[in-house]
């Protein structure tokens, strides 16, 4: 299994590097959080990456679905996912190989960030590194959520498109989520909350590594890879 499923993962690493989009969203993302951080560092005078940590998650909105729609939907559209499944590769391990090469991605974008990181610990002052990866692993947790609705999003259809328009639509719909408690009716409140994906990461990005956040975290990853599996199994009940 370990095999297929990292024959997956490299196919799909060799087709985002040997194509644009990759290069392409990690320069614009590179750009936007280099100005971040230097307009915080160098004009307000704040040594920390709180303004890049907040910006982090709304860029994911917009990046990470435009990295993962072609997972499965262009394998659909060209016709090789028919060539795909007549390997000795189960759906599971597709989903997996495709959802790995997005979170290797999204770490990529992230490790890039270091830099900023780096720079923080050598001219800034006070300097809380224990918060400062914290949010890192928060960041990263986040990431892995959005890839995985993102790789359903993809299994969902052969149109890369729609499934760029449906992984967008479901990862604004978590990250609004805690915007809007004010207009949530009390009794729901709670429940919303917790499937606000800003409550947990602000509670991992603050240094309280709770089992509850991880636990939600993982919960939802498996939720939309299950998912994505079984959109795949559809394909032999037609």
């Amino acid at each position: 299994m370990k095999n297929n499923i990292l024959m997956i993962y490299k196919k799909e690493m060799s087709a985002f590097f040997n194509g644009p989009v990759a290069y392409i969203t990690l320069v614009v993302f590179l750009s936007i959080g280099g100005w971040l951080f230097t307009s915080t560092f160098f004009l307000r005078q704040q040594s920390d990456l709180r303004q890049l940590f907040d910006l982090i998650p709304l860029l994911f909105i917009f990046f990470i679905p435009a990295i993962s729609m072609s997972l499965v939907a262009k394998e659909k559209q060209t016709g090789t996912m028919e060539f795909l499944v007549t390997l000795p590769v189960s759906d599971t391990e597709i989903v997996l190989g495709k959802f790995f090469s997005a979170l290797a991605l999204i770490g990529v974008f992230l490790l890039f960030t270091l830099v900023h990181f780096f720079t923080l610990l050598i001219v800034g002052n006070n300097i809380d590194i224990g918060a400062l990866l914290s949010g890192y692993m928060g960041l990263f947790l986040v990431g892995a959520v959005y890839a995985s609705i993102g790789t359903f999003g993809s299994a969902s259809t052969n149109n890369q498109i729609v499934a760029f328009i449906v992984s967008l639509l479901i990862i604004f719909i978590f990250f609004i989520m805690g915007k809007v408690l004010m207009l949530i009716p009390p009794g729901l409140g709670a429940i919303v909350q917790y499937l606000s994906i800003d409550y947990h990461l602000n509670n991992i990005s603050r240094g309280v590594i709770d089992t509850r956040n991880l636990i939600y975290f993982g919960s939802v990853i498996v939720f939309f890879l299950t998912l994505s599996v079984r959109f795949l199994e559809m394909r032999k009940w037609r």
